[in-house]
């Protein structure tokens, strides 16, 4: 093999040793080299014309900066649809409707040339799909090939405004080595394509596997060549959610919903009560409804908490929606200023269809549940609550309070409790403890269980 060099590299952490290590020096991982080929600059790639440096104030600006589809909540996360000459990672658990989601984006872009890569199934295996999904559109060009440079040629030749790769582990250079999926055939495979978008201008989508913890795989480097990194999660229920964990065009704080139906994945447009139970009668202990706002609207979710008896030694906190450390901190500021003792107690806390709750908001309304749990008092039905606590028990100002109250009322909640802030609303209270909180909602009985 002339021009090309064997050597070793760490699958965790990228480090590179001319010989097989069984622990790599850098990260400490153990089994992790795997053998990899490094090749001598190709002809093509040195004959590619070198960049030259611009004034800022000379470069033209893009007229249609942006390519949007049909497909409102994924132009949402986006940041208003696919930035042209952008490079988006897309990630999920297998089944989970990544592929179905990016056929489906393709054939809603009807005055756009597209092509979709497909490394993992047959042209056949998609015209199927396709025919589920009742997408018969004719400008959908497939191309079901894994070779980095056959499928780059083809790009070229067609010069399509969208691409889809499905996915990166599926790609192979024979200049890197003949094996798919390893480290340096992802980050080949990445730079190549998203290369090739920068110079085009147009938008490339690469398709990637998750590990086991829900992480993308392969090494951390692919995540910094992309412009925007998007996850697939799966709720219950069919509902699936996908947000971007990077973006340079947008926010990250947009979230889309989508419901997984016969004939495809479909958009919740409207998700200001989805995820809410809808129950006869009183609430059981347990349940609050939170105002949530992410990206540019606010809805409401239901967070369920329970205490039993500790089952061992160690009582234990299990909540998988909502970080664990955030439960434990509300829990020790309701023990130091309400009295409210979790000693011995096993605590479960979900949120009602799945979704995982990051935001400050979901704090206050978590500690109602968690108090109506221990106590065995249910709150209102027609109560809502969003509000921030510090460690000193006090609640801080939250942002967008009028969004979140507006979405409250529109929701059938007569009262919101909240922080002190300025508003205009009926029905909200303003509180700047957690014990007033509690006595808002339960009354000035409300004690410490």
């Amino acid at each position: 093999m002339a021009g090309k060099k064997t050597y070793y590299q760490c699958t965790n952490c990228s480090y590179e040793h001319p010989k097989w290590l069984g622990r790599c020096p850098e990260c400490g991982s153990w089994n992790t080299f795997t053998e990899e080929i490094k090749a001598a600059p190709s002809a093509s790639g040195s004959s590619r014309k070198a960049a030259q440096p611009q004034q800022l104030a000379d470069i033209p600006e893009e007229p249609s900066f942006r390519i949007a589809s049909s497909i409102t909540e994924l132009d949402n996360v986006l940041g208003g649809g696919m930035v042209r000459g952008s490079s988006i990672l897309v990630g999920g658990e297998p089944g989970i409707g990544k592929s179905t989601l990016m056929l489906q984006l393709l054939a809603a872009m009807r005055h756009e040339k597209v092509l979709y890569v497909a490394g993992e199934e047959s042209a056949a295996q998609i015209k199927n799909r396709a025919k589920r999904l009742s997408v018969h559109e004719r400008h959908v060009t497939i191309l079901c090939e894994t070779r980095i440079e056959h499928i780059h040629s083809v790009l070229r030749k067609l010069k399509p405004d969208a691409v889809v790769i499905d996915s990166v582990q599926t790609l192979v250079s024979e200049e890197i080595g003949l094996v798919p999926g390893t480290v340096n055939q992802v980050k080949h495979g990445c730079m190549i394509f998203a290369d090739w978008a920068k110079q085009t201008g147009s938008a490339v989508f690469l398709v990637g596997h998750v590990t086991k913890e829900g992480s993308l795989a392969g090494p951390k480097v692919i995540e910094h060549m992309v412009d925007t990194v998007l996850y697939f999660e799966q709720g219950q229920a069919g509902v699936r959610l996908i947000r971007a964990v990077k973006n340079r065009f947008g926010s990250v704080d947009e979230v889309g919903f989508f419901t997984m139906e016969s004939d495809g994945l479909k958009p919740v447009t409207d998700p200001g009560s989805f995820f809410l139970e809808h129950r006869e009668g009183k609430l059981p202990a347990g349940i609050t409804s939170a105002v949530i706002y992410e990206g540019t609207r606010a809805y409401l979710v239901e967070i369920q908490a329970l205490t039993v008896d500790a089952k061992g030694s160690y009582p234990r906190v299990y909540s998988d929606k909502i970080e664990v450390s955030r439960v434990s901190r509300v829990m020790a500021v309701m023990e130091k200023h309400l009295g409210i003792s979790f000693a011995g107690q096993d605590v479960y806390v979900n949120v009602a269809g799945g979704i995982r709750l990051n935001e400050v908001g979901i704090e206050l309304p978590l500690a109602l549940a968690l108090y109506s749990a221990r106590s065995g008092r249910p709150l209102s039905r027609n109560i809502s609550a969003a509000g921030e606590i510090t460690l000193a028990g006090e609640i801080r100002p939250t942002a967008f309070l009028d969004q979140r109250m507006k979405t409250s009322i529109a929701m059938g909640f007569d009262r919101m409790i909240g922080p002190v802030q300025a508003h205009n609303f009926r029905g909200y209270t303003g509180c700047t403890s957690i014990q007033e909180a509690l006595q808002a909602a339960y009354g000035p009985d409300a004690s410490g269980a």
